[in-house]
Protein backbone atom coordinates (compact mmCIF):
# COMPACT_ATOMS: atom_id res chain seq x y z
CA UNK A 1 0.00 0.00 0.00
CA UNK A 2 2.60 2.19 1.36
CA UNK A 3 4.40 1.65 -2.70
CA UNK A 4 0.83 2.67 -3.94
CA UNK A 5 0.62 6.15 -2.40
CA UNK A 6 4.04 6.80 -3.10
CA UNK A 7 3.92 5.95 -7.29
CA UNK A 8 0.40 7.58 -7.50
CA UNK A 9 2.38 10.68 -6.02
CA UNK A 10 5.13 10.66 -8.12
CA UNK A 11 2.63 10.32 -10.91
CA UNK A 12 0.46 13.20 -9.76
CA UNK A 13 3.77 15.65 -9.25
CA UNK A 14 5.15 14.43 -12.80
CA UNK A 15 2.01 15.54 -14.20
CA UNK A 16 2.35 18.75 -12.68
CA UNK A 17 5.60 19.42 -13.46
CA UNK A 18 4.75 18.85 -17.56
CA UNK A 19 0.81 20.84 -16.92
CA UNK A 20 2.86 23.87 -16.93
CA UNK A 21 3.89 25.35 -19.75
CA UNK A 22 7.29 27.62 -20.18
CA UNK A 23 7.93 30.11 -22.28
CA UNK A 24 11.27 32.24 -23.14
CA UNK A 25 12.04 35.07 -24.89
CA UNK A 26 12.39 36.58 -28.49
CA UNK A 27 14.63 38.94 -27.77
CA UNK A 28 15.14 39.59 -31.48
CA UNK A 29 11.30 40.12 -31.63
CA UNK A 30 11.48 42.43 -27.82
CA UNK A 31 12.14 45.65 -26.58
CA UNK A 32 11.83 47.43 -22.88
CA UNK A 33 11.64 51.45 -23.44
CA UNK A 34 11.16 54.24 -21.14
CA UNK A 35 10.42 57.61 -20.97
CA UNK A 36 11.00 60.71 -18.55
CA UNK A 37 10.33 64.09 -18.92
CA UNK A 38 13.27 66.64 -19.32
CA UNK A 39 13.03 70.21 -17.93
CA UNK A 40 9.22 70.01 -18.10
CA UNK A 41 9.00 71.02 -21.92
CA UNK A 42 9.52 66.98 -23.08
CA UNK A 43 11.08 64.05 -23.01
CA UNK A 44 14.13 61.68 -23.12
CA UNK A 45 13.56 58.11 -24.51
CA UNK A 46 15.81 55.68 -24.02
CA UNK A 47 16.05 51.91 -23.92
CA UNK A 48 17.39 48.61 -22.14
CA UNK A 49 18.79 46.30 -24.47
CA UNK A 50 19.65 43.19 -22.56
CA UNK A 51 16.78 41.62 -20.55
CA UNK A 52 15.79 37.97 -20.06
CA UNK A 53 12.88 36.30 -18.04
CA UNK A 54 10.10 33.57 -18.62
CA UNK A 55 6.67 33.41 -18.10
CA UNK A 56 5.31 29.69 -17.40
CA UNK A 57 1.62 29.47 -17.47
CA UNK A 58 -1.15 26.40 -17.40
CA UNK A 59 -3.76 27.98 -18.98
CA UNK A 60 -4.05 29.18 -22.49
CA UNK A 61 -5.46 32.43 -21.82
CA UNK A 62 -2.42 32.95 -18.81
CA UNK A 63 -4.71 33.89 -16.24
CA UNK A 64 -2.39 31.66 -14.19
CA UNK A 65 1.31 33.31 -15.52
CA UNK A 66 4.26 33.55 -13.27
CA UNK A 67 6.60 35.99 -14.84
CA UNK A 68 10.37 36.66 -14.26
CA UNK A 69 12.26 39.66 -15.95
CA UNK A 70 15.50 40.89 -15.24
CA UNK A 71 17.11 43.98 -16.68
CA UNK A 72 20.91 44.35 -17.25
CA UNK A 73 20.58 47.87 -15.90
CA UNK A 74 24.18 48.10 -18.11
CA UNK A 75 22.50 48.20 -21.37
CA UNK A 76 20.77 51.53 -21.00
CA UNK A 77 20.85 53.35 -24.12
CA UNK A 78 19.67 56.83 -24.22
CA UNK A 79 21.36 57.74 -27.92
CA UNK A 80 23.72 59.89 -25.65
CA UNK A 81 27.09 58.08 -24.00
CA UNK A 82 27.75 60.82 -21.65
CA UNK A 83 24.12 60.79 -20.56
CA UNK A 84 23.92 56.83 -20.72
CA UNK A 85 27.25 57.08 -18.20
CA UNK A 86 25.69 59.03 -15.95
CA UNK A 87 22.70 57.12 -15.51
CA UNK A 88 25.18 54.71 -14.62
CA UNK A 89 26.96 55.83 -12.01
CA UNK A 90 25.94 56.62 -8.10
CA UNK A 91 23.73 59.57 -8.76
CA UNK A 92 20.99 57.13 -10.48
CA UNK A 93 21.32 53.49 -10.89
CA UNK A 94 24.57 52.95 -9.33
CA UNK A 95 25.32 49.50 -11.30
CA UNK A 96 28.21 49.00 -9.50
CA UNK A 97 26.29 48.03 -6.59
CA UNK A 98 23.16 47.20 -8.29
CA UNK A 99 23.65 45.96 -12.00
CA UNK A 100 20.05 45.01 -12.25
CA UNK A 101 16.57 45.24 -12.23
CA UNK A 102 14.38 42.65 -10.94
CA UNK A 103 10.82 41.81 -11.36
CA UNK A 104 8.70 38.52 -10.16
CA UNK A 105 4.88 38.58 -10.53
CA UNK A 106 2.34 37.88 -7.60
CA UNK A 107 -0.94 38.65 -9.45
CA UNK A 108 -2.26 38.72 -13.23
CA UNK A 109 -5.73 39.28 -13.60
CA UNK A 110 -8.15 39.67 -16.36
CA UNK A 111 -9.43 42.91 -16.72
CA UNK A 112 -11.86 42.28 -19.71
CA UNK A 113 -11.08 40.53 -23.28
CA UNK A 114 -7.35 40.50 -23.74
CA UNK A 115 -6.49 43.04 -21.14
CA UNK A 116 -4.77 42.18 -17.94
CA UNK A 117 -3.40 43.58 -14.57
CA UNK A 118 -0.34 42.04 -13.84
CA UNK A 119 1.43 42.74 -10.14
CA UNK A 120 4.94 42.33 -9.10
CA UNK A 121 7.61 43.11 -6.66
CA UNK A 122 9.94 44.96 -8.74
CA UNK A 123 13.48 45.63 -6.93
CA UNK A 124 15.78 48.15 -8.32
CA UNK A 125 18.88 50.30 -6.73
CA UNK A 126 18.26 47.64 -3.85
CA UNK A 127 14.92 48.57 -3.14
CA UNK A 128 11.60 46.37 -3.56
CA UNK A 129 8.26 47.33 -4.01
CA UNK A 130 5.02 46.21 -5.15
CA UNK A 131 4.27 47.53 -8.50
CA UNK A 132 0.82 47.09 -10.77
CA UNK A 133 1.04 47.07 -14.65
CA UNK A 134 -0.92 47.07 -17.48
CA UNK A 135 -0.75 44.34 -19.90
CA UNK A 136 -2.67 43.28 -23.63
CA UNK A 137 -1.75 39.98 -24.93
CA UNK A 138 -1.96 39.70 -28.59
CA UNK A 139 -2.72 36.09 -28.70
CA UNK A 140 -1.23 33.01 -29.61
CA UNK A 141 0.01 31.84 -32.96
CA UNK A 142 2.11 29.23 -34.56
CA UNK A 143 4.92 30.66 -36.72
CA UNK A 144 6.16 29.12 -40.10
CA UNK A 145 8.78 27.31 -38.59
CA UNK A 146 6.25 25.25 -36.44
CA UNK A 147 6.96 27.41 -33.06
CA UNK A 148 3.59 28.41 -31.04
CA UNK A 149 4.45 32.06 -29.69
CA UNK A 150 2.58 35.01 -27.89
CA UNK A 151 3.22 38.26 -27.41
CA UNK A 152 2.41 41.27 -24.73
CA UNK A 153 2.60 44.83 -24.51
CA UNK A 154 3.59 45.61 -20.74
CA UNK A 155 2.87 49.13 -19.72
CA UNK A 156 3.28 51.27 -16.85
CA UNK A 157 4.41 54.28 -14.48
CA UNK A 158 7.12 53.84 -11.71
CA UNK A 159 8.03 56.99 -9.62
CA UNK A 160 11.44 56.89 -9.38
CA UNK A 161 12.13 58.49 -5.80
CA UNK A 162 10.48 55.10 -4.30
CA UNK A 163 13.41 53.02 -5.76
CA UNK A 164 15.92 55.70 -3.85
CA UNK A 165 16.83 57.32 -7.63
CA UNK A 166 16.24 60.58 -6.69
CA UNK A 167 18.98 62.78 -8.36
CA UNK A 168 17.75 65.92 -9.80
CA UNK A 169 18.80 70.19 -10.16
CA UNK A 170 16.07 72.94 -9.76
CA UNK A 171 15.43 75.19 -12.61
CA UNK A 172 15.76 78.86 -12.77
CA UNK A 173 12.29 79.18 -13.39
CA UNK A 174 11.72 76.48 -10.35
CA UNK A 175 10.78 73.52 -12.03
CA UNK A 176 13.04 70.16 -11.68
CA UNK A 177 15.52 69.25 -14.76
CA UNK A 178 14.17 65.60 -14.28
CA UNK A 179 10.91 64.32 -13.88
CA UNK A 180 10.18 62.44 -10.70
CA UNK A 181 7.86 59.45 -12.74
CA UNK A 182 9.70 56.96 -15.71
CA UNK A 183 7.01 55.55 -18.20
CA UNK A 184 7.89 52.69 -19.65
CA UNK A 185 6.69 50.21 -22.32
CA UNK A 186 7.89 46.66 -23.04
CA UNK A 187 6.65 44.61 -26.49
CA UNK A 188 7.02 41.34 -26.03
CA UNK A 189 7.18 38.25 -27.72
CA UNK A 190 7.57 34.52 -26.49
CA UNK A 191 8.13 31.59 -27.78
CA UNK A 192 6.48 28.15 -26.08
CA UNK A 193 9.84 25.85 -24.73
Amino acid sequence: MKKLVLSAAALLASTMMFAQVGWSFDKSHSSVKFSISHMVVSDVQGAFKKFSGTIVSEKDDFSDVKVEFTIDVNSIDTDEPQRDAHLKSADFFDIASYPSIVFKSTSFTKVSGNKYKLVGNLTMHGVTKSVSLDVTNGGTIKDPYGNKRTGFKVTGVINRYDFGLKYNAVLEAGGLTIGETVDFVGSLEFIKK
